[in-house]
């Protein structure tokens, strides 16, 4: 790459203000470089000669910090936010589930949306754990350690070099989940024992009523303000054939919350209740978990890492205590206090608690979340050994809000996105990915270079040169930064991307669209899966990208698919781009429009060594294609006429490269000019 930092012999002046200032990365990025500069100007023109679509473009960085992290094997169990947990592999797009925060000296549980869900096939390597937990994971995946983030494998110098686990290391996290205790018989008497008990009437009784011969009265009522609990019971009894009737008990008012209630009069009913709460003489492991979790849900309460269970009753007091000790929980009993309660309160903190939750199954889940609490390790998580079981196996990876989960109680770092394939002018291989040039001061520039005496609100491309969505940015946070500013001016803009990591951002960009004409754009440039997998292995499936698309349209924030590259030979069969022209109009796509290959230098220096080993059939034909960056018109024109058949087909709109650059863009800009006009620019509430 040319560093100039002062005019050269040609006149072009330079790209930065000052030195470099190099900063070699650490933890999840060891092995990289950030080379951070401030950029002279950061809204740049695109050459007239150029083919590109577009006049103005932002790029805040330079190079590609790409490093896939495939992935947990699919039965591996989730943290949702629900208290939960769920396999990896039935986990989707749009579920909460726990992530982590940095808030001061800790990291903290903080609930976290799926972005993205998406299978892969990797080499399994099997993690031990001094606690006896086993995760199966690709030797890419990362985990938090007590050190920062680690791969599974790696070396400590050469082309693999990345921080990697050891035996040395302790992974973060809760301790392994508790299997979920089974819907048996006995699990089902003893919620009802420890809910009932806990917190129903349950009564028989007489009185004189005239005009009937005796007065005798029966009567079951539960009442509560969390239905989960409510209907959970209902249901076990309705199991043993006692149906109840629900209803109203008492209205939201103030500070109270609403109330609701089932209850039966039967007396029949009421005697086969006291049956079932009858204590058990030797109540079995699964009564025992039933109880706990109907007591809990009855008089327990979780608050601020303090997991409480109270009841004036000591036989009550006795069975928890030894349900308790049954499964090896840590307890201390607090009382009684004036009005006659015991607390028992349950210690070891949330790897305590969360195995108390999972294990015995509560039904209220407002009792059950750990948002906010710390990260501080008690559970044995070190690691004993790491095997490589030599077979390739199904994985699965997720994308989330935080950028990490929670894996079978260790925090697991989510797969970002690899991004398209541009080049620069530096090295193509191992300096593109691991030197990567960071505009630190894109953000201030671009408020200054937006100043209405210098700009006239023309339409800026972003990802022309590296995905704004890379791995780093969710280190520099830039792109959202920019995205910020641009709204703040109602300028308008597009971004062009193959992550998902988009969606990240989705409340930015919609808060963005309602000031400026915003557009996005994915590269998706074939659904086929053996030439994805042999093209582009760490990029998010093409379907996953497609599911992108239509999600951002149902935001509000239109966008197209370029059909990108389209590689000669391998993807530019006419069934090929039939399917994913459908894909892409059946996803809303508000245009779709086919690039064809370019070789630009760099670009060649590396595809065609990867060609002659994936594919030496071909070269031939690109020899003859590629004397000069660009394939020949008529090349070109395949592919185009190709791909606009298949839309009109499809009912999607195509777009001509190149002919948004002197309408649609002016258009953009005159809408922007009217809104400009008609409410001023505000500051966004980003809530960073």
């Amino acid at each position: 790459m040319r560093w100039r930092l002062s005019e050269d012999d040609e006149g072009q002046g330079a790209l930065f203000e000052e030195e470099v200032e190099r900063h070699i990365g650490k933890g999840e990025f060891r092995g990289m470089e950030f080379l951070h500069v401030n950029a002279r100007t950061i809204i740049n023109e695109i050459p007239k000669a150029s083919m590109l679509p577009f006049r103005w473009t932002i790029n805040a960085y330079r190079g590609c910090s790409h490093a896939c992290s495939f992935c947990l094997e699919g039965s591996t169990p989730i943290l949702l936010a629900n208290g939960r947990t769920k396999p990896l592999a039935e986990v989707r797009a749009g579920d909460s589930v726990y992530g982590t925060v940095r808030v001061g000296r800790y990291r903290r549980y903080t609930p976290t949306e799926v972005l993205d869900h998406w299978p892969t096939l990797k080499r399994a390597y099997r993690i031990t754990l001094e606690d006896g937990t086993q995760l199966i994971s690709s030797g890419d995946h990362r985990f938090l350690t007590e050190r920062g983030w680690k791969h599974v494998t790696g070396s400590g110098s050469g082309h693999s070099c990345r921080p990697h686990l050891t035996t040395n290391n302790a992974l973060l996290g809760t301790g392994a989940f508790a299997a979920p205790p089974a819907e048996s018989a006995d699990y089902r008497q003893g919620y009802l024992c420890g809910m009932v008990r806990g917190d129903a009437n349950l009564a028989s009784y007489s009185y004189k009523r005239p005009g009937r011969i005796h007065g005798d009265v029966h009567r079951f009522r539960l009442a509560l303000t969390d239905l989960e609990p409510l209907l959970r019971t209902r249901d076990y009894l309705a199991e043993i054939g006692i149906a109840t009737r629900q209803f109203l008990f008492l209205d939201a008012a103030g500070d109270h919350k609403r109330m609701e209630a089932i209850r039966t009069s039967a007396r029949a009913h009421i005697e086969q209740i006291r049956d079932v709460i009858e204590w058990p003489r030797r109540p079995s492991a699964e009564w025992a978990k039933g109880f706990l979790a109907g007591i809990f849900d009855a008089e327990g309460s979780y608050s601020r890492g303090i997991l409480r269970i109270c009841n004036s009753d000591l036989h009550i007091i006795d069975a928890i205590t030894a349900s308790l000790e049954r499964f090896g929980f840590p307890y201390v009993i607090e009382g009684p206090r004036e009005n006659g309660v015991w607390i028992v309160r349950v210690t070891g903190g949330v790897q305590q608690h969360l195995r108390l939750f999972h294990l015995v199954d509560p039904a209220t889940t407002r009792k059950r979340t750990i948002d906010g609490y710390a990260i501080k390790n008690k559970a044995k998580l070190r690691v004993v050994s790491i095997e490589d079981l030599g077979i390739e196996m199904p994985m699965y990876d997720i994308t989330t809000g935080t950028g990490d989960f929670i894996a079978n109680g260790v925090v697991s770092h989510n797969c970002f996105a690899r991004p398209t394939h541009e080049f620069l002018d530096m090295n193509t291989t191992d300096d593109f990915e691991r030197k990567i040039v960071v505009k630190i001061n894109a953000v201030e520039r671009l408020k200054a270079e937006l100043s209405p005496a210098r700009w006239a609100g023309d339409h800026i491309a972003m990802g022309t040169n590296t995905d704004p969505y890379q791995r780093c940015e969710g280190k520099y946070r830039l792109t959202r930064g920019i995205v910020e500013v641009l709204a703040e001016h109602a300028n308008p803009f597009s971004i062009l991307t193959k992550s998902t990591l988009i969606l990240r951002d989705l409340d930015v960009l919609t808060e963005a669209a309602q000031r400026a004409d915003v557009r996005a754009n994915f590269s998706i440039g074939t659904l086929d899966e053996e030439v994805w997998k042999t093209s582009e292995p760490g990029t998010p499936h093409p379907k996953k990208r497609i599911e992108a698309v239509a999600k951002l349209n149902e935001a509000g924030i239109p966008t197209g698919v370029l059909v990108a590259p389209v590689l000669p030979g391998l993807s530019d069969r006419p069934d090929q781009l039939r399917e994913v022209v459908k894909a892409c109009a059946d996803a809303g796509a508000v245009t779709i429009s086919p690039i064809l290959l370019h070789l630009r230098p760099g670009v060649r220096e590396v595809y065609m060594p990867w060609l002659e080993k994936e594919r030496p059939d071909l070269l031939p034909l690109y020899e003859k294609l590629y004397p000069r960056a660009y394939a020949p018109k008529d090349a070109r024109q395949r592919v185009t006429k190709l791909v606009y058949r298949y839309v009109r087909e499809f009912g999607g709109l195509a777009v001509q490269p190149g002919s948004t650059r002197d309408t649609g863009h002016e258009k953009a800009k005159a809408k922007t000019t009217a809104r400009r006009r008609a409410a001023p620019p505000a500051q966004l509430d980003l809530n960073l």
